[in-house]
């Protein structure tokens, strides 16, 4: 019983997918890679890390960024680098400026506008529709309808 739990307990660790040849001797150097690959997109498996991915792609993608970050580039530059090469598509959390404005404030936008319209809608079904008065020919009809 006491494999089972081990065993449970390594399948819910993070699994990376960064090879020995790829770190970094420095550990310090290595955490920055590690902290920036974690929020740079694969490009085969869209919502992986680069960090977590195991497609050649990504292992390219973690070994520029090391050789980056190993050349002097601080963080931001290692990440524009990247931005730069790859799209604004590689970052897993995209910044909210420029045409990706857009996209963050289309879905609210969207939401709101149906929202009114509905608020709009019910508003007017709600209010019942007034009956205008009978003029003497409609109202001598309906006491011959009536029978009166």
């Amino acid at each position: 019983m006491r494999w089972f739990a081990v065993f449970v307990a390594l399948l819910a660790t993070p699994v990376h997918a960064v090879e020995p040849h790829e770190i970094l001797s420095d550990p310090a150097l290595e955490a920055r890679a590690r902290a920036i690959s974690q929020g740079l997109r694969c490009l085969v498996c869209r919502n992986e890390s680069i960090d977590e991915s195991n497609a050649e792609l990504a292992a390219d993608m973690r070994v520029v960024l090391r050789e980056r970050i190993t050349a002097g580039d601080t963080d931001e530059e290692a990440l524009s680098f990247m931005v730069d090469r790859y799209g604004e598509y590689v970052l897993l959390r995209p910044t909210a400026t420029g045409s990706s404005l857009i996209l963050w404030l289309a879905g609210p936008a969207m939401l709101l506008t149906g929202a009114g319209i509905a608020a709009l809608y019910m508003r007017r079904r709600r209010v019942p529709a007034t009956a205008g008065e009978l003029s003497s020919e409609e109202k001598a009809r309906l006491k011959e309808l009536m029978g009166d």
